[in-house]
């Protein structure tokens, strides 16, 4: 099967189509520079020892590094496993020691995070770092300076592995969802299918290129079309280069949609190029997307998939033209590619329900995800034996097959995009020796649709207050799982003292203000 890389060998034969562009640094590439740095560094990933299967983590914000590695570690056969650069020490070290990497790539001002978390492990025998590169690690730059020994892509197979994306697990061990070569060269049709994608196409991309959601922005590659790469959301500065570089196709998350709203007026000048947005990783409410059309005009595809999934590559979307599918502003749309979609009883995902019966949503298609690395159990839980993937969450199909999201099996809250599950964050508040027992919820918000807070018991004689509950948070954990409200309660609402009810807890706090 060909190389999912491959397809930067056939855009390089134009030498002026132009791949990405950087605007923090004022830097473009053009796909041939692009592939050139590609196979540098899958030249010096093999010097290193590195062969087909091998692990490697790569550390870094959202920046053409990034790109690279993806595309040099596919290139060669090995398995990317990306880190979200917001990271602590005991969040990254959990991904290097359960994927086993074997290197890491990271920046200068990453390193002594990287250090730090492999100091108690044993450490990747490979570092390499795209800054300044101390002793002890291999310097990005020199790579960029030798000539390539290893031109071609491996040959691959549909089924090898590479990618292993780490997701939250309800357990509070996240789960690396493995996704192979013929997933994401699937996922990069049905994107391409789902936003009509085209060559010369602008993308002003602002999900991190640790998230999954980076696949919007490379099937725009795959397209032949350029990729700018925006490193952190400012709404000023997402308005600016949407108008400066004349972007067709913008991704955005409910949030951003629904600042746009609200924005100047003249806002509308900035988003005249625009021809499709792009909404996931959270509910986007009718209210917000009436509103957004009525002043905008502009298509949304409002879309629905996971880290499993490779987000619509075996999901769902709302598609420009077929206007049926944002009647009522509810729908999250049809099958892309070769998706498909049913509707089981949560209890027994053997009984298939029939139009309009709510029930867990399941995916089937070519993107869905081998497994769970090194996770038996949670696999088979998940993953069925026909090839159906039990989503966790709750939904049920129309007439005309769209689906419409209803509520969540599982506890994990989605803010702004983020995910975040209760129990890897409870499993670190009790942690704290004034912490007696704690319960993490999400609340609604109308802005970043859900915010996590916290119940927390206190110990007997305990001196604690909510200032240094999310100093402890902060210190432990990437800042967007972070409770944004503390709340002390004399005792947790649970069943026959143990089973916790989370929806109590969400019923009586999200009354108050």
């Amino acid at each position: 099967m060909q190389n999912l890389s491959t397809f930067l060998d056939n855009h390089a034969l134009d030498p002026h189509a132009c791949a990405l562009a950087w605007p923090a640094k004022g830097e473009r590439y053009t796909y041939r520079a692009l592939l050139d740095m590609v196979r540098r560094l899958a030249s010096a990933l093999v010097e290193c020892g590195l062969s087909k299967g091998d692990r490697v983590c790569i550390y870094l914000g959202s920046c053409p590094e990034y790109l690279v590695s993806y595309f040099a570690l596919w290139r060669i056969g090995a398995v990317a496993v990306p880190a979200n650069i917001v990271l602590k020490e005991g969040e990254l070290r959990y991904l290097v020691e359960n994927s086993g990497a074997r290197g890491i790539i990271c920046s200068t001002e990453g390193l002594p995070v990287v250090r730090a978390a492999t100091s108690s492990i044993s450490p990747p025998g490979i570092v390499i770092c795209t800054g300044d590169a101390p002793k002890g690690t291999v310097s990005w730059s020199r790579i960029m300076q030798e000539e390539p020994s290893f031109p071609d892509p491996a040959p691959c197979r549909f089924d090898d592995p590479c990618q292993i994306q780490y997701t939250s697990g309800t357990t509070g061990r996240p789960k690396g969802a493995v996704l192979t070569q013929g997933n994401w060269i699937a996922a990069l049709d049905a994107e391409r299918e789902a936003l009509a994608l085209r060559e010369g196409d602008m993308y002003l991309g602002i999900y991190p290129m640790a998230h999954v959601g980076v696949s919007w922005g490379i099937s725009v590659l795959r397209a032949k079309g350029t990729y700018v790469i925006m490193e952190r959301y400012l709404e000023e500065e997402y308005l600016r280069l949407a108008r400066e570089y004349r972007i067709t196709v913008l991704s955005a998350m409910p949030p951003v949609i629904h600042g746009l709203c609200s924005a100047p007026a003249g806002t509308e000048d900035s988003l005249r190029s625009v021809r499709v947005i792009i909404s996931g990783g959270g509910q986007l409410l009718p209210a917000v997307w009436e509103a957004f059309d009525r002043r905008y005009g502009i298509p949304i595809a409002n879309s629905y998939g996971l880290s499993e999934t490779i987000v619509v590559g075996t999901g769902t979307a709302t598609i420009a033209g077929i206007p049926e599918l944002t009647r009522e502003y509810r729908s999250v749309g049809v099958p892309i590619g070769y998706s498909e979609v049913r509707i089981v009883d949560s209890s027994d995902p053997g009984i298939v329900l029939g139009t309009g019966e709510t029930g867990e949503i399941a995916l089937r298609g070519p993107s869905v995800a081998a497994g769970y690395w090194e996770m038996p159990r949670e696999t088979a839980e998940t993953f069925l034996p026909e090839g159906w993937f039990l989503t966790g969450d709750m939904g049920h199909l129309d007439e005309g097959g769209a689906l419409f999201i209803t509520d969540r099996k599982k506890d994990m809250i989605v803010m702004s995009g983020w995910k975040i599950y209760p129990t890897e964050v409870e499993n670190i508040l009790l942690q704290h020796p004034d912490i007696a027992d704690a319960a993490v919820f999400g609340i609604p918000d109308e802005r970043k649709g859900e915010i996590p807070v916290a119940a927390v018991v206190a110990r007997a004689g305990g001196l604690l207050d909510a200032d240094e509950v999310a100093a402890f948070c902060r210190s432990r954990m990437a800042g967007y799982k972070v409770p944004r409200r503390v709340v002390f309660v004399g005792s947790l609402p649970r069943v026959h003292g143990w089973k916790l009810l989370r929806r109590t807890l969400r019923e009586e706090f999200s009354k108050i203000s």
